[in-house]
């Protein structure tokens, strides 16, 4: 008997499989479809909805540890990261797997900001958006349609293409979030400054008005780079696996980003920071805090911003996004909701019913007063999220391209559904039941 295996006895027929295991504790769910009660059963799947406990690949990129509250790119902490890098350095960590020298970072930096203008048929596309069309909406769309503008981008086995693709998007994706936002504002396109950083250039097509030349806010723009090295990656999330999963069927990149964009719009993802901000409000006062969490308590709100799917410890990222949302205060003037979000944390961190949950302040927790703070509508809440996790996204696609285990996504079902039925005659046919899955009851 191997000693990295598994044995399985299955008691319908006696029988016993050895399964190997794999390094991390990996066994294959394939084979499990070795065993069978005879030569016409399917054999056994394993059923995990949403992923709870599935590996869908290996990964290079990110580790997590949500027990102990760590994470790291390529090995390197978060918190250092935070700390001594910029978003443009950590971005090529994460694409090309190593820190770069400067000579290299300074190619990188380059190649990226090349990349910054967009055709003006594309501005002309965005025009075409309603004038309350949301910036999230805006960018979905327009990824999706720059797939249009550089047909090239369907050789995905080139590596040479695949840099310049990944270069073009995050070259572009400021760009375009930029747009979006002055798009509801109804404001003139602003187009990009090269000669600011790359966060001081997306400030400025934000914010920049009749000045001939946009300064950034150091502090501000300081902020928006580390809060973009924050979301720059985080594993197999719901838009990482939208990208992987698209992009399996060999589409080009641009396609699968609009996807993974997509996934990133949901209020349970990208979104989930407008929602701690809608719930401050609702909250209004830190002296209505012990009766929120009563509620909260007895099933009748929720408490957003608290928990994670991975994370099962204080969030190491909404550590630094605390520390980096009084930093902007001091420039901005201090965001009222920030109170409520402190009293709200003090009281859930001292009670049992959070604590024995493991119920801990996640990175959406701080970002949206942060955001607010520096002016930011909610609606653009999701939108700078995508622009940084472009980067992660584009590793994520091209470590799945490379990958000889990897085929179309195709996961398994459980079929639920009849049995075999046979046509009948319309006239002859009982009126129908309506089922529980149903769209309307109304014909």
């Amino acid at each position: 008997m191997a000693k990295n295996s598994l044995s399985i006895i299955d008691n319908r027929t006696g029988k016993q499989y050895e399964i190997p295991i794999e390094e991390g504790g990996v066994i294959r769910a394939s084979y499990l479809r070795n065993i069978k009660t005879g030569p016409d059963d399917f054999g056994l799947m394993s059923y995990d909805p949403a992923f709870t406990n599935t590996a869908s690949c290996r990964s290079k990129i990110t580790f997590i540890d949500g027990e102990k509250g760590i994470l790291r790119y390529r090995g390197y902490p978060i918190e250092e990261l935070a700390e001594r890098s910029n978003y443009l350095e950590v971005a090529y960590l994460i694409v090309k797997g190593e820190l770069p020298d400067r000579k290299h970072y300074l190619a990188w930096e380059h190649n990226i900001k090349i990349h910054t203008m967009v055709h003006e048929n594309i501005k002309n596309f965005m025009q075409g958006f309603r004038y309350d069309a949301h910036p999230m909406g805006m960018l979905v769309g327009t990824i999706g349609a720059l797939s249009t503008f550089y047909p090239d981008a369907n050789n995905i086995h080139d590596l040479e293409s695949r840099r310049l693709q990944t270069r073009r998007l995050i070259g572009k994706l400021p760009t375009i979030a930029a747009f979006a936002y002055r798009h509801a504002l109804g404001f003139p396109y602003v187009y990009p400054d090269n000669d600011l950083s790359y966060t001081g250039n997306f400030l400025s097509m934000l914010f920049k008005m009749t000045e001939l030349k946009y300064k950034p806010n150091p502090t501000l723009e300081r902020a928006l780079d580390v809060l973009f090295i924050l979301h720059a990656d985080h594993e197999q999330n719901c838009s990482a696996n939208a990208m992987r999963a698209v992009g399996s069927s060999q589409v080009d990149p641009y396609s699968a980003v609009a996807a993974a964009t997509a996934a990133l719009y949901g209020p349970l993802h990208g979104g989930a920071n407008e929602a701690v901000i809608r719930m401050l409000m609702e909250i209004g006062s830190p002296k209505n805090v012990p009766a929120f969490i009563k509620a909260v308590k007895n099933g009748e709100r929720r408490l957003m911003g608290f928990g994670h799917r991975i994370y099962k410890s204080y969030d190491p990222r909404a550590k630094i996004v605390k520390r980096i949302a009084y930093e902007v205060f001091d420039v901005t003037g201090r965001n009222p909701l920030i109170d409520i979000a402190l009293e709200l944390e003090r009281i859930a961190l001292e009670d049992d019913y959070f604590v024995t949950r493991k119920l801990y302040p996640n990175v959406d927790f701080y970002t949206g007063v942060t955001y607010q703070a520096m002016g930011f509508p909610m609606t653009m809440f999701p939108v700078l999220f995508a622009i940084p996790r472009t980067s992660g996204w584009m590793a994520q696609w091209a470590e799945m391209v490379r990958d000889p285990e990897q085929k179309i996504a195709r996961p398994r079902q459980v079929y639920t559904g009849e049995n075999l039925r046979h046509w009948i005659p319309i006239d002859e046919r009982p009126e129908p039941l309506m089922r529980e899955d149903a769209v309307s009851d109304r014909i």
